[in-house]
């Protein structure tokens, strides 16, 4: 009898399901009393911070990543912020270029990430994959076959950052995997957070810069 492989929507549900199910054990994990800290610096703005696991495994290699719009550990560009949520910056995608990935890469992937926001879970702004294992860089335009994908505003591609008024100092990672598949075969409508589940498994390198906002 010959099997029928699963289409790529029941494996993306499967994944989700997966996910889900990860995320009630977690939530139960991180309760309040155990995990909750308190920031350093300009502090925590009274919620707090939570433990959750990296994306990255411990034996992925380091390369580098650079931007001609910021440096890393400096400050966001006005050009560079979203133009939603009481902010009215250019929502200008960050250019990237990186070199030193290993040698294996098959794929590349992209992400935007806050850990300081509020929500218990940070806010992914950006995410995109199966960006060609030739490439070395990420404009406006990207590369044929990229998947563009959706951010946690549920808008596609690039969000700026816009921390709440008076809230404390963000810190956003932007980060360049080099993976060893060539697609995640994924559509670009799957959550941020599945993607991210799913990228985990497959992580053999990656570089990151962080940059900061403040309203």
């Amino acid at each position: 009898m010959t099997m029928k492989r699963p289409s790529r929507r029941t494996t993306a549900l499967a994944t989700t399901a997966a996910v889900l199910a990860a995320g009630l054990t977690l939530t139960a994990a991180a309760s309040p009393g155990g995990t909750r800290h308190h920031g350093a610096g300009d502090g925590d703005g009274g919620y707090g911070f939570v433990d959750v696991r990296a994306g990255v495994p411990d034996a992925a290699a380091r390369f580098t990543v650079t931007s001609p719009d910021l440096r890393n550990g400096g400050r966001f560009p006005a050009g560079a912020w979203a133009n939603a949520f009481g902010c009215s910056g250019g929502n200008r995608q960050v250019r990237l270029a990186w070199h030193g990935a290993p040698a294996d890469t098959r794929s590349y992937a992209v992400t935007m990430f806050d850990p300081d926001a509020p929500t218990g879970a940070g806010f992914w702004h950006w995410t995109t994959w199966d960006i060609p294992a030739t490439t070395t860089g990420l404009d406006t335009t990207p590369p044929p076959g990229t998947v563009t994908g959706t951010n946690d505003a549920g808008a596609t591609g690039y969000l700026g950052p816009c921390p709440g008024a008076g809230d404390i100092t963000h810190r956003y990672q932007i980060t360049v995997y080099a993976l060893d598949t060539p697609t995640l075969g994924l559509p670009a409508t799957t959550p941020p957070t599945v993607t991210a589940f799913t990228m985990s498994s497959h992580v053999i390198g990656y570089a990151r810069l962080t940059a900061d906002a403040r309203r």
